[in-house]
């Protein structure tokens, strides 16, 4: 059980340790994974920067994820559950088409317009606050890969087993700290698991790039 994400966090930065002194850059998927990939930028002295992913949610709860879409334009669908739920084509087409648009506000929300920085010949760390259904990791690392890294590492303070399996083979080494079963809910997994905003995910970026943050 974590306090929260900072706490995460720090933990997470510990684990990653011999990566620091490295090329290497620090890349969190927002929101909560940025307060994570904060404290984990801090301890290894590396730059923070964001991939905007997007869930494809299932109809009439969009929580469920049956898919996501990355900021490069990157999809990672569920094609077993659009099947056996019998998901419309056009539904799953409305809901791609609504998340890019989602991905350009935030991407200009958090860096101006900017594109992903030059991931070439870097170690790069994605970073979030749990994984639950893989599928927003998967499209992040994907994104992520297509640059061309060094080597691609995949961090995480929490993820279900089977899930972190399936992830395994798209990355260079996985850090996990916790990978409980039965697994719940990322949530479940932290004593304090508040909502952030974008404020707060823009506070963390301008910080990281000047070295300080005021809590």
């Amino acid at each position: 059980m974590f306090q929260d994400r900072h706490d995460a966090g720090r933990q997470l930065a510990q684990a990653l340790k011999r990566y620091k002194g490295q090329n290497i850059i620090v890349i969190a998927l927002p929101r909560g994974g940025v307060a994570v990939g904060y404290e984990v930028a801090k301890a290894l002295d590396a730059p923070l920067d964001v991939v905007v992913t997007r869930k494809i949610g299932a109809p009439g709860n969009p929580e469920y994820a049956i898919g996501a879409v990355a900021e490069t334009g990157d999809v990672q669908l569920n094609q077993e559950e659009i099947r056996l739920y019998g998901i419309p084509r056009r539904y799953v087409d409305e809901e791609i088409a609504n998340q890019k648009r989602e991905i350009e506000r935030r991407v200009q929300m958090y860096r101006g317009g900017r594109r992903l920085p030059d991931l070439r010949d870097k170690t790069v760390i994605v970073v979030d606050d749990g994984i639950a259904t893989g599928f927003t990791m998967r499209a992040s690392l994907k994104a992520a890969r297509a640059q061309q890294p060094k080597e691609l590492v995949l961090a995480v303070p929490v993820a279900p087993p089977d899930v972190l399996d399936n992830i395994r083979p798209d990355v260079d080494d996985v850090v996990c700290l916790s990978t409980p079963e039965p697994f719940f809910a990322v949530g479940a997994w932290y004593r304090h698991f508040e909502q952030m905003s974008d404020e707060e995910v823009r506070k963390y970026l301008t910080a990281a790039r000047r070295g300080s943050l005021t809590r």
